[in-house]
């Protein structure tokens, strides 16, 4: 029987594919962009262990503190016992579930739409619409600052794209004018997750009836948080089948997935044509017991969201005149001026005792601190972090300590 032997090559031949992969990354140490893990041991709250020290978490997206309600989590091990773990199946062979359509049609009455179709991340959802509405031929709008998996999900639909400045709506006119496309999706976030603010949806709409358009929204951000819970197309009191509505269920639900809502002509439509839907197996029956425990909590612990507009207005306070960008959600994002000095805040609130995450370009174009609120904070919590990050704002920026982040 004959042996594959591999080729003996020294260690710098070895080395060679690589070389390139290496340079780029010393790029981003050298520019302060480098990314690497911070290791949590704990459940997401208020309070978390991060690389194994306790913190106050000022960067979860777990805005209604549900990430770990004794209600959902019991849900989820009552779930596992009904239906075991996996769900051993795509969804149009063996894996959806009874539980699967109830959450659907419970999301669904839940938003204002007549119909609902799971997926396992808001990443899919994104890429599995938009290929599936958008081809060659045709035409998608985005604004610049949308979430980078629906610039993906536009780039992938092999449609043509085009992007518009942010809220630019004479732009976006302008380019809905001279397209020659047939079919025209106009795609925006509607709560921008690094800036916080919200995408000028009643008038989008208007420009999708005068061009015969589709809006898609992802509303990532604004699910749970906006319009009683019911999402930003519910907070701007729009209701028109040419809106489609996706939503997340790992940041204010406190689970894992998302659901995309719209007629039932078109989540039949993306039951039959969309690649990422058919060919993904489904997600564990079990989140579908937890997901529909969250949504009764939503919507009726109005408490939560009472919660996070007391805290917006505490930190707004705070940090007035500092930096801190124009956000009524839970995102707020306070601009500083270069990558240093964003990892240096970001080092020296962690000496403090806080974890607050430094964003830096390519994931926007201008460094920040993305500070999040929760439910889950207390008056405290959110009023130190105010003072405390003050002072360090005072203080001279070759003080603030630099760590790799």
């Amino acid at each position: 029987m004959r042996t594959l032997q591999s080729a003996s090559l020294s260690p710098t031949a070895a080395a060679m594919p690589f070389d390139r992969l290496a340079a780029e990354l010393d790029a981003r140490r050298a520019a302060h962009l480098y990314r690497q893990h911070s290791l949590l041991d704990s459940p997401q709250g208020a309070r978390v262990t991060v690389d194994g020290r306790e913190l106050l978490n000022f960067c979860s997206n777990d805005y209604l503190g549900l990430a770990n309600h004794p209600d959902i989590v019991a849900a989820a091990q009552a779930g596992a016992k009904r239906w075991g773990v996996g769900s051993g199946s795509a969804p149009l062979v063996a894996g959806h579930f009874s539980v699967h359509e109830a959450f659907e049609a419970r999301a669904a009455a839940f938003v204002g739409k007549p119909a609902a179709l799971s997926f396992v991340t808001g990443y899919m959802a994104n890429l599995a619409v938009i290929t599936a509405l958008a081809g060659h031929g045709d035409a998608v709008f985005g604004d610049k600052l949308n979430h980078a998996s629906l610039n993906d999900a536009c780039q992938l639909s092999r449609a043509t794209f085009r992007r518009f400045p942010h809220n630019d709506l004479a732009v976006l006119e302008r380019l809905l004018t001279i397209t020659p496309a047939r079919n025209k999706l106009i795609v925006v976030d509607g709560v921008f997750s690094m800036d916080g603010d919200a995408a000028p949806l009643a008038e989008l709409l208007r420009l999708a009836e005068r061009f015969d358009a589709w809006v898609y929204v992802d509303d990532a951000h604004g699910f749970g948080v906006l319009g009683d819970g019911r999402g930003s197309l519910v907070a701007a009191g729009l209701d028109s089948p040419r809106l489609i509505y996706m939503a997340t269920l790992g940041k204010a639900a406190g689970v894992a997935g998302a659901f995309v809502a719209a007629e039932q002509l078109v989540i039949d439509y993306l039951i039959n044509f969309s690649r990422p839907y058919i060919y993904t197996t489904a997600a564990p029956p079990l989140l579908a017991e937890a997901l529909l425990v969250s949504l009764d909590l939503i919507e009726r612990e109005s408490w939560r969201r009472e919660r996070i507009l007391e805290h917006v207005a505490s930190l707004q306070g705070s940090l007035a005149g500092r930096g801190l960008m124009a956000s009524m959600t839970s995102i707020q994002p306070l601009e500083v001026d270069s990558n240093k000095v964003a990892l240096g805040l970001s080092a020296a609130l962690r000496e403090h005792g806080y974890w607050v995450a430094a964003i830096r370009p390519p994931t926007v174009p201008t460094p920040r601190l993305r500070i999040i609120l929760s439910a889950a904070h207390s008056a405290g919590d959110v009023a130190k972090l105010g003072a405390d990050l003050r002072q360090l704002l005072d203080r001279p920026l070759d003080q603030s300590p630099e760590q790799p982040a």
